[in-house]
């Protein structure tokens, strides 16, 4: 995206200042086109009668895409259109006009009424009485624009939610992007909530690298990670290796829980301003026939082209071994497999898999993947690290003997913090507040209560 670059820093006044002027031109060619419709003044319309604003010298986002994509009046009536039903709905509520002969509404303004908007919503025949009106030859040009290969579809800018094509094609609804509609809007980039149709959310941390204590060769494949980051588009463009590999990156990182693979996914995300998006299988898996697919879908299309580094924890769920096909629901399980093993390959971005165990994983992925890195139980000297970085804030008792419980007790990095939370929670209560090793060791108790030990 571009054209989305050095925008001015009055930018909400130019996405205003362009918008105003193409949503009264909007306007104008609708009423023009029901005037036209119902026999009055003028009696053939075509929207080449009515040419936009000339937005060639506007600094808004929208103007820069238009040129960008050397838009026409129809691309830009189209997404004009798409925009309205957000921006300035009451627009649309001359498509609610009844016909009088049937007493409904018409058939060729299309449009479908919302289940929490009470607005119009436009599908793609409302796009191609506007634009077309009743010539047939003008409809079939226009159709053009619903193309995948259109530049709206192949850049996921706008398209027709497909699900209704059993009815008619163009009773689809017409959906825009939301990431658009926030540039054109507030220039700002449009992060989407966790819900059903994004089930992921976006992980962050306060910690930084030396406070994840791992082995050299965990750091040093990391740094490959972190140098694709920096420099993919050099290698892939300038180095021309975009004939030879794909782009984006796959990594596997697997280990005991507690180990740092989310934390590590997250300081990636954080030393390479990168959004890292933590995807919630069980939100994703479903028992219905094509659900999993459809979920996966919507995840894979709202990430595209945005750059972010996908996480898909506890992955043994949905990137696990494939089953014989002894029935229609293993062929359908396996389907699934093999459409997430092409949506990531064809990911430009980064995906990270977590697993407890490498073995879980399908091999059909672990071919793809560009590293393999594992997340071993931390060892003696470097638990005394996590002690010592964990308890580093906190006044301890003189009888605490970190390297002694470091020796002793075989804790992952997260099991520790859970140990420091619970200390915490005692100590705050004395007086004065302390933590002692008898505290510690109760923290430890609790942790290895929830693996099945004892102490």
């Amino acid at each position: 995206m571009n054209y989305g670059k050095n925008l001015p820093p009055d930018l909400l006044y130019q996405n205003s200042l362009t918008l105003k002027e193409e949503l009264e031109w909007f306007n104008q060619v609708l009423e023009t086109r029901f005037r036209s419709y119902f026999q009055q003044d003028p009696p053939h319309f075509s929207i080449e009668d009515l040419p936009g604003p000339d937005i060639s010298n506007h600094q808004s986002y929208y103007a820069r895409m238009a040129a960008h994509y050397q838009m026409g009046p129809a691309e830009r009536i189209l997404l004009l259109l798409a925009m309205s039903a957000h921006i300035c709905p009451q627009m649309l509520d001359i498509f609610f006009t009844q016909n009088q002969k049937y007493g409904r509404g018409f058939t060729e303004f299309g449009g479908l009424k919302g289940t929490q908007h009470g607005g119009f919503l436009p599908t793609g025949e409302t796009a191609m009485f506007i634009l077309a009106g009743n010539d047939l030859s003008l409809r079939f040009r226009y159709l053009q624009m619903f193309d995948p290969e259109h530049f709206f579809s192949k850049h996921r800018i706008l398209w027709m939610d497909g699900e209704r094509n059993s009815e008619s094609y163009l009773s689809s609804p017409i959906v825009l992007n939301l990431e658009y509609l926030f540039f054109f809007t507030t220039g700002k980039q449009y992060t989407p909530p966790f819900s059903s149709e994004f089930p992921a959310m976006r992980i962050q941390t306060n910690m930084d690298w030396e406070d994840l204590i791992l082995d050299e060769v965990i750091v040093e494949e990391l740094r490959d990670i972190l140098n694709w980051i920096r420099y993919n588009q050099l290698l892939m463009d300038s180095w021309n290796l975009r004939k030879v590999i794909k782009a984006g990156y796959k990594s596997l990182f697997y280990g005991p829980p507690g180990t740092g693979k989310t934390l590590t996914a997250a300081l990636l995300g954080k030393t390479t301003g990168l959004d890292v998006f933590r995807v919630d299988l069980s939100k994703v898996v479903s028992k219905y026939i094509g659900e999993t697919e459809k979920n996966l879908a919507n995840i894979f299309d709202i990430a595209e082209n945005k750059n972010w580094i996908l996480f898909f924890d506890e992955a043994d769920a949905l990137f696990g071994k494939r089953t014989s096909t002894s029935d229609a629901k293993d062929r359908y399980a396996n389907q699934e497999v093999a459409y997430l093993l092409q949506r990531i390959e064809d990911y430009t971005g980064v995906v990270i898999l977590a697993s407890n165990l490498k073995t879980n994983i399908d091999e059909a992925f672990a071919r793809r993947f560009q590293s393999i890195i594992y997340f071993p139980m931390p060892r003696p000297e470097q638990r005394l690290k996590l002690w010592a970085s964990a308890f580093s804030n906190i006044p301890l008792n003189a009888n605490v003997n970190l390297e002694k419980i470091a020796e002793k007790y075989e804790l992952t990095g997260g099991a520790i913090i859970n140990v420091l939370r619970q200390c915490a929670l005692i100590a705050i209560e004395k007086d004065p507040p302390e933590v002692n090793e008898k505290d510690i060791i109760y923290g430890i108790r609790k942790e290895l209560k929830k693996e099945g030990k004892t102490i």
